[in-house]
């Protein structure tokens, strides 16, 4: 068993691959929409918002079709560390009502992806900056408590540097979020003219444009401390597998004597 254990790589030790797959995948979207963007000259090279490279066509309908996978992967992240922390501590009443805290926070943040990447800007802006606020205030919250549990959970479970990682990614994600809310809301203030609301080209001479620099930065800094934080469950999840359980109420599909039949078949990973 050792043996095997070293000769696989780490994406195929548990589900190491999901937090992985996660993180690879959500970057390609952004990377391909943006160059997309930026080849057909919808949006202009420097920093634009990461939605704007999803706006127009062709680029809006990979981006779309990549975040709302990207959205499922989470799904799927948040889910698998949800059933971790609660194998781990199955008898701790504050760490267990974080746990479902987390996991609703969590499945919240992955609708809110799911409507960024279906309801454009430009087509359907109060949806968009719904799902965009959905997304990032429920994923802050969702590291926040993960944090916390990490901290609940060292050094008992995991050691102390696995929770000062996500320590320092929480406090990078506040600081950009901090950037984010107060640049924007001094530029869609109404100082600056109606039109920076759907507006996909700035120019430096341009009202607001500083504002819109600080806000667009902060925006991708954001979203890289979601990243790095999603990166940190590499290793927590090499150590879990799950299985799934099929129960059959007969050998059969007609209407006949119960009797039952259960399997049990790996899911997602090999069983270890």
């Amino acid at each position: 068993m050792e043996k095997d254990l070293f000769e696989m790589w780490w994406f195929q030790q548990g589900l190491s691959f999901l937090p992985s797959a996660l993180v690879i995948w959500t970057a390609a979207a952004f990377i391909f929409s943006y160059i997309t963007a930026i080849t057909l000259h919808h949006v202009d090279p420097a920093l634009p918002y990461i939605s704007d490279t999803g706006t127009i066509a062709p680029e809006k309908c990979l981006f779309g079709a990549m975040l709302n996978f990207a959205a499922v992967l989470c799904v799927a992240t948040i889910y698998v560390r949800y059933k971790q922390v609660h194998a781990l501590n199955p008898e701790g009443n504050y760490i267990i009502r974080l746990n479902k805290a987390g996991l609703v926070l969590g499945l919240l943040s992955c609708l809110g992806v799911s409507v960024v990447a279906n309801f454009q800007k430009t087509a359907f802006f109060i949806a968009h900056v719904c799902g965009a606020v959905l997304t990032f205030s429920m994923g802050s919250l969702y590291m926040f408590v993960q944090t916390i549990l990490s901290y609940q959970m060292q050094p008992k479970i995991h050691g102390k540097q696995i929770f000062w990682i996500r320590l320092l990614a929480v406090i990078w994600c506040a600081v950009s979020a901090f950037s984010m809310l107060t640049c924007s809301s001094l530029l869609y203030s109404g100082s600056f003219g109606t039109d920076v609301v759907q507006k996909l080209h700035w120019n430096p001479e341009d009202k607001g444009y500083v504002l819109h620099m600080i806000t667009t930065a902060a925006e991708w800094s954001m979203s890289f401390s979601f990243f790095g934080f999603f990166l940190t469950y590499i290793r927590d999840f090499q150590k879990i597998s799950l299985r799934v359980e099929t129960n059959l109420h007969g050998l059969t599909l007609y209407d006949t004597a119960p009797c039952p039949v259960n399997e049990r078949t790996r899911l997602l990973s090999r069983d270890l």
